[in-house]
């Protein structure tokens, strides 16, 4: 049986995944982000993080499926990257959202999203993606994700919208300073993973209607601004991956609902259904 390694590589995270003789095993590294880490660095992390890991072991396959590989640019980088550091495995390498395809829909038909730090939005028709909803990237799009939402907590505090209870619970435990949030934003290393690290306030704080109401439109957004774009939507279950989609399937239930929209899968970790797609 082959030896197969996978990962599923987003902005914030890789998730690994080694299948030897059956059994799995699961990892993960900071991500791999071609938009915010060179050559080098990916080298030295797949070196010291992925490598060192599996004890030698000799791997037949890599599959690898990642943010950023739409660009051929970055993905032939990727490819070079891979086959020199697994120079005896057959490499494979695609989109993040073939990789939530593979792993939420296998063989069948349907609407593949991706909520994570950013978003995505595809049709799967169970071979390839036939459709696909290019986002703007966190500036200027990226809805309904941890980046979008983060930003809306940001914007409440700073805006002062917040009520005086919200308001007392945030000055516990974020960021109060204006400019050091703006410096943090503009000219930090990774402004959309900050961006992201203040939406966990809205799952501190669900019930509260304000946070309820950040949480629908922003989910709502990513509706309107590509689900829709998709005639196949009225047709075809729509599954979702990422920690957002996890965290906030209820109200992901609630939009779908009141759309006459039918929800599929909601999984947290696309690894995890790799694993079975894998698995033969």
């Amino acid at each position: 049986m082959a030896v197969k390694l996978i990962a599923d590589n987003g902005s914030s995270k890789c998730s690994w995944l080694l299948l030897e003789n059956g059994h799995p095993r699961k990892f993960s590294t900071e991500g791999l982000s071609p938009y915010f880490n060179s050559k080098e660095e990916i080298q030295i992390i797949l070196q010291n993080n992925v490598i060192s890991k599996i004890n030698n072991i000799s791997i037949n396959e890599v599959h690898f499926y990642g943010t950023g590989l739409a660009d051929s640019n970055y993905k032939k980088m990727m490819a070079g990257i891979l086959k020199q550091s697994f120079p005896d495995a057959a490499c494979t390498i695609a989109t993040d959202l073939v990789g939530a395809a593979h792993a939420t829909c296998g063989s069948q038909a349907g609407i593949i999203s991706i909520l994570g730090t950013g978003s995505g939005c595809a049709y799967y028709n169970g071979k390839d993606i036939q459709k696909l909803q290019n986002g703007l990237g966190f500036i200027l799009g990226d809805e309904g994700s941890g980046t979008y939402l983060g930003k809306k907590v940001i914007q409440y505090y700073l805006y002062n919208t917040f009520d005086d209870e919200l308001l007392h619970r945030y000055k516990l435990n974020y960021e109060t300073d204006r400019d050091v949030i703006i410096q943090a934003v503009y000219r930090g290393e990774r402004p959309n993973k900050y961006l992201a690290g203040f939406s966990r306030f809205l799952s501190e704080n669900r019930g509260h209607y304000m946070v309820e109401n950040i949480l629908e439109d922003g989910l709502n957004d990513f509706i309107n601004q590509h689900i829709y774009k998709f005639t196949e939507a009225w047709t075809s279950p729509l599954h979702f991956v990422g920690s957002i989609a996890y965290a906030y399937k209820d109200v992901l239930q609630e939009l779908c609902n009141n759309y006459e929209l039918e929800l599929g899968t909601v999984m947290k970790e696309p690894i995890d259904g790799l694993a079975t797609y894998y698995a033969g």
